[in-house]
């Protein structure tokens, strides 16, 4: 089957050569340095995108400076939710756009756009959007002693931050944008976000949506342009919290220069090297279209993936089989074909850095299916699935961000649990079994953020959702975010 017809919309959207988006406008400067964004599906330059000079990050950062003092920042908790539930109608409105957009620049399917990203795009905004009137402090009784019949009353308040920088990866720009986007709006702090040089597009759409659906100018401001950018919003005086996306080498040097600057508070949602264990009670087709579910989606290039498979001895080798089998038979394709159930990697910097792994692997004569780039445009491998030497093997130790799982047999559960805390990162983990209460048991033994059960990666606004160890600091979604977004003041009066 051939690629879906694009959207007039969308072919529009591309030709314009767009820029960024300060103070409610569409800004490309003039004599800007651009940059190519590429098709992943082709190889192919899709458009070229104008870089944000050092004036014009400035400028976002004061417009949104202003909208918060003067507009959004003294906007009421309950017309923020409506701006950001019409903002969440606009998506819906145009998801077709919206998915088309995303799938062009990030290689991911337009399934995987059509019927996730941009539908829990919208699911998450709502959400947010409800918290809006239910961010508050609490009243206290101090116990100060009376000396001539005075009293004491004390309370706290959530107050917003102010400005913060976002910084957004290229695997789900999209949904890990409105993330940052609908945190910062339902605190009542304005945002400057930069997304991935690779994949810019889809967000500089919301930023228009947001406008129609009333978010003021300088509320929500969008900067594009290579890692110089993200170094300025840090290291910025006006800039009150940096929320990153991203790999841990650069949230390491994202914390680090946030704090050195002026003690910016960051949250940091990094990367992982996810465990997941299948009992010895799985069942054999369960596992396999579990793991088929959750480790090969976007060719693996999710932060919470399972790379690496403990799987019970008396189960390995057909869950091997299987896997295997239905790993080949998979039908690879654009991100735009409709009958792909497989496609490029993101870019060809990581498509090297994944070919690079194969060869690895089979110098070590450890893979039992794919392991090979494949010939032709566009940034295409194989799914693939390898044997560990050990529990020391590399490859359950480094974070590959890609369509690469490694398998490793266990008996002992206790051995299980050591192998699975073995790792610097602390994303998620999940245990695959039908036994409740050895799952209960396992849960609060595994170093992880989350643990999923019979399941894997799948998130709910509701549930908070980060990492422990190297993959972060702080929480998302639920009501863990408020934390993050606002300062708690406390005051005391006497009467």
């Amino acid at each position: 089957m051939s690629d879906i017809a694009l959207l007039p919309s969308v072919q529009r959207f591309i030709d314009s050569q767009p820029g960024s988006f300060v103070e409610g406008q569409a800004i490309s400067e003039a004599g800007a340095e651009r940059f190519d964004v590429f098709n992943p599906s082709t190889g192919e330059v899709l458009t070229q995108v104008a870089q944000a000079s050092p004036a014009l990050v400035e400028h976002a950062v004061q417009a949104a400076h202003g909208a918060f003092v003067n507009s959004w920042g003294s906007t009421t908790p309950y017309l923020r939710g409506v701006a950001l539930n019409r903002l969440a109608d606009l998506i819906e409105a145009n998801g077709e756009e919206l998915a088309q957009l995303e799938s062009l620049s990030s290689g991911k399917s337009i399934h995987l756009t059509r019927h996730l990203e941009v539908p829990q795009s919208v699911v998450f905004l709502r959400y947010f959007a409800g918290w809006a009137t239910k961010i508050h402090g609490q009243t206290m009784t101090p116990s100060l002693p009376s000396m001539q019949g005075e009293q004491y009353a004390a309370f706290t308040r959530r107050e917003a931050v102010g400005v913060v920088a976002g910084i957004t990866p290229w695997n789900f720009s999209l949904m890990i944008g409105i993330w940052k986007i609908a945190s910062a709006l339902t605190c009542g702090c304005t945002i400057v976000l930069k997304p991935s040089e690779f994949t810019p597009l889809s967000l500089l759409r919301v930023a228009q949506l947001a406008l129609e659906a009333g978010v003021p100018p300088g509320a929500l401001n969008i900067v594009n342009g290579s890692g110089r950018i993200g170094q300025q919003l840090i290291g910025h005086p006006g800039v009150a919290k940096v929320s990153f996306t991203g790999s841990v080498p650069t949230g390491v040097a994202v914390g680090k220069a946030a704090l050195s600057a002026n003690l910016t508070r960051v949250t940091l949602e990094l990367g992982g090297k996810n465990p997941a264990a299948f009992l010895a009670d799985v069942d054999v087709d369960q596992a396999v279209e579990g793991i088929l579910q959750t480790a090969y989606v976007h060719q693996g290039q999710v932060c919470a993936a399972p790379e690496r498979l403990y799987i019970h001895s008396s189960k390995v080798d057909a869950i091997c089989a299987e896997l295997a089998q239905r790993l080949g038979a998979m039908k690879v394709g654009g991100a735009l074909d409709e009958s792909a159930q497989f496609g490029p990697l993101a870019n060809k910097a990581h498509h090297d850095k994944i070919v690079g792994f194969f060869a690895q692997a089979n110098a070590r004569g450890q893979v039992l299916c794919g392991g090979k780039p494949l010939p032709g445009p566009g940034y295409f491998v194989e799914p693939t699935l390898l044997r560990a030497t050990d529990a020391q093997d590399p490859f359950l130790h480094e974070e590959t961000f890609g369509p690469i799982v490694t398998v490793l047999p266990f008996d002992d559960e206790d051995d299980l649990v050591r192998m699975m805390n073995d790792s610097p990162f602390g994303l998620g983990a999940s245990v695959w079994t039908n036994d409740l209460a050895k799952a209960m048991r396992l849960i609060p033994r595994i170093e992880a953020g989350t643990v999923w059960v019979n399941m894997h990666t799948f998130l709910d606004p509701s549930v908070p959702f980060g990492g422990v160890k190297g993959s972060g600091i702080g929480r998302e979604f639920g009501s863990a975010f408020i934390d993050d977004y606002t300062e708690l003041k406390s005051v005391m009066m006497r009467f």
